[in-house]
């Protein structure tokens, strides 16, 4: 049995497809009628008869570091943004504006820091919107300021620094360790992103971000996807 790529955005029909499993979020990996949640490499190793992947190979220790790397790259990122785009779309066919994207950079790492203190990672904890003070790359850099220090603050006082505890999310139990790796990349395929709008204005991006920077992490390949 094979499988197949499905884009909810380009087939209307792709979400049909989806809620007949009875889920409402993707990523989703089905076979027949078996599925399982992206976010879970191993369970999608599972699903396709195939040895599961390794770990990255960063210790959580490695993760807070390039995730704070990220970050800051993202504030300067964020601040080369002109503050009369801010609200053009990011990609065209997604209804998600440039001033969503620089904010959601660092809200996943606010949603993170939630889930730290007992929440739920639920689809929606990392996808609200800026609120109406946050228009320009200035005010969202400045939020980036804040999130940074939390995080930082966060690593110096947790428990088990090997973070295998695990966490409640929307894709069942998973070690802390994982929803940190799952988050420092999240916001790093973000930054990437930033990257590709700015090259899109004939911006150069102030000091980019490689993918040597990024090594150890499991980006995905290109940079919308």
């Amino acid at each position: 049995m094979q499988f197949e790529v499905v884009d909810i955005m380009a087939d209307p029909e792709g979400m049909n497809r989806l809620l007949a499993f009875g889920v409402r979020n993707v990523p989703v990996v089905s076979r027949g009628k078996e599925y399982v949640f992206g976010q879970v490499l191993a369970d999608v190793a599972r699903l396709a008869g195939v040895k599961p992947p390794g770990q990255a190979g960063l210790t959580p220790a490695q993760m807070v570091e390039r995730w704070q790397f990220v970050l800051t790259a993202a504030q300067r990122f964020v601040r080369q943004l002109p503050t009369d785009y801010m609200e053009e779309r990011a990609i065209a066919n997604r209804d998600r504006s440039v001033r969503y994207m620089a904010f959601h950079v660092f809200r996943i790492g606010e949603a993170f820091l939630e889930v730290t203190q007992g929440e739920e990672m639920t689809v929606e904890r990392p996808n609200v919107a800026p609120g109406d003070h946050l228009q320009t790359g200035d005010q969202i850099a400045v939020y980036g300021d804040d999130i940074i220090k939390r995080i930082t603050a966060w690593w110096g006082s947790v428990a088990d620094p090997s973070c295998e505890g695990k966490v409640p999310t929307y894709y069942g139990m998973q070690p802390m360790r994982d929803v940190l790796e799952r988050c420092t990349w999240h916001s790093a395929q973000h930054v990437r992103q930033l990257m590709a709008i700015l090259e899109r204005l004939n911006i150069a991006p102030d000091t980019p971000v490689t993918d040597k920077d990024l090594a150890g992490l499991p980006m995905p390949k290109g940079v919308w996807e």
